[in-house]
Formats: C-alpha cells, structure tokens, sequence
C-alpha cells in the first residue's frame, strides 16, 4: 500500500509543477474515463443474490472454504 501512495504522490508533485496544457487535458481525459469504467450496472437477478447473500451472512448460513472444497471433492471423485 506505500507504493500506491508514494506513485500518488509522485503523480501530484509532477502534476502541480507542469505548465504543459495538453498534459494535464490528457491526465483529466484519462481520470474522467477511468471514473465512468468504475460504474457498474447490476441486473435485478444481480441484485437478488447480493440480497440473498447479506440474508445468508446476516443468519449464520456460512460454510468455511475448507467444508466447500470436501462438498467440491465429493462431486469430483
């Protein structure tokens, strides 16, 4: 996680200092496109099993990773 942030600041520094127009157009471009890719849209069949899962959580309807593969393995052999 120090690396992320010693790129960010990096990135700031070089950012503040440059009086080269087309450089930060292009930076802003790439952040505005960057933003728009982070916006996911959900089918309500997606949102049904999210839903469901948070029910599954929220009353103890969980299995441990090991349990699922010994499940996993039964069908497998």
């Amino acid at each position: 996680m120090e690396a992320i942030e010693n790129l960010k600041n990096r990135l700031i520094d070089e950012i503040v200092v440059t009086k080269n127009m087309q450089l930060l157009e292009a930076i802003e471009k790439i952040f505005t496109s960057v933003r728009n890719e982070d916006i996911i849209s959900l089918t309500s069949e997606q949102i049904e099993m999210l839903e469901m899962s948070e029910r599954d959580i929220q009353n103890d309807n969980i299995i441990s990773e090991a349990e699922l593969d010994k499940m996993d393995k039964k069908w497998f052999d």
